[in-house]
């Protein structure tokens, strides 16, 4: 080990004593602080000791008391796994959606695939006419899994997107690594306080650095999630007759819409003449002999002569 890197370490190792040190005989609310970055910086002697401390905790111990290349040049950092976000969809017709969709689960299991979401449609006659499933599958299979489902039936529509999102996971690792830090700075704090307001005070900065270290976390348990199972949402629906386009304007559409207002019109007059014939033909039935009555007495009466 070369004299330059023992009296970094040994600064290094020394400054958490210092910072110690000084915090040991109480601890003042001024020592509780924000920063400019967003980040609470409890004292200023634990925020420079947060510098050295964060990088060796990122960095390998091997590449920490490594020698330096003979040939002086610089050791080249390890390769990084590229972290991605896969998504696809295949729409396929078939003859029997049921058999399409038993093909499907095949490949699912093949491929070590889990079904996260499924729904079925039947049609009037109960059979089944639309079937949709959504499959997690490993990142690994992901191609392989996609080129056969393409086949599983008549395809219709396929696609599939690939997000890179490296940076966005080694950012919330490292931001999750400085707030879980931070929180053991604060409590370290709460432990050596002695006024009620310190102890108000540090209490506040605790509640609100677990609250945006469990944010965090449920982003860093996201990207995990999304980076290791990619996402295949499957549609099946039964093979029939295309129907022909419909043309949304012009003399052809003005045509259709006239005859179907006409259509209308009839069906309700039709409708109309309907309900009122049962009530017509009740007052034919009652009615004719009555005005046959009165108009009999009518003629009676006009026929007696004067006195």
């Amino acid at each position: 080990m070369t004299t330059t890197r023992r009296l970094r370490l040994a600064a290094l190792v020394a400054a958490p004593l210092l910072a110690l040190t000084a915090c040991s005989g109480g601890v003042d609310s001024s020592d509780v602080q924000s920063d400019t970055g967003g980040t609470t910086a409890l004292t200023d002697s634990v925020t420079d000791t947060d510098g050295g401390s964060a990088a060796r905790e990122s960095a390998p111990d091997s590449e920490q008391d490594s020698p330096a290349p003979a040939n002086g040049s610089k050791s080249r950092p390890a390769p990084m796994t590229r972290a991605e976000i896969s998504t696809g969809t295949v729409s396929l017709r078939a003859d029997d959606v049921t058999e399409a969709r038993r093909d499907v689960q095949r490949i699912a299991d093949a491929h070590r695939a889990q079904v996260s979401e499924e729904e079925t449609g039947t049609d009037e006659d109960g059979k089944a006419a639309y079937a949709r499933m959504v499959l997690r599958v490993p990142v690994a299979q992901f191609d392989a899994t996609l080129d056969e489902l393409e086949k599983a039936a008549d395809l219709r529509d396929s696609s599939r997107t690939t997000e890179d999102v490296t940076t966005q996971v080694i950012d919330t690792d490292v931001r999750v690594r400085a707030q879980e830090a931070s929180l053991r700075r604060v409590e370290a704090l709460l432990a050596r306080a002695e006024k009620l307001q310190d102890i108000v005070w540090i209490e506040a900065q605790l509640t609100t650095r677990q609250a945006e270290l469990d944010s965090l976390r449920q982003q860093q348990a996201w990207l995990a999630d999304q980076t290791s199972m990619s996402t295949i949402t499957v549609d099946i629906t039964l093979a029939g007759k295309a129907e022909p386009k419909k043309d949304d304007d012009g003399f052809l559409a003005g045509l259709r819409s006239g005859w179907d207002g006409l259509s209308a019109t009839a069906t309700a007059l039709a409708t109309v003449t309907g309900a009122l014939l049962p009530f017509a033909v009740v007052l034919g039935v009652l009615g004719v002999p009555v005005w046959l009555v009165v108009r009999g007495r009518r003629r009676r009466r006009g026929a007696v002569p004067a006195a």
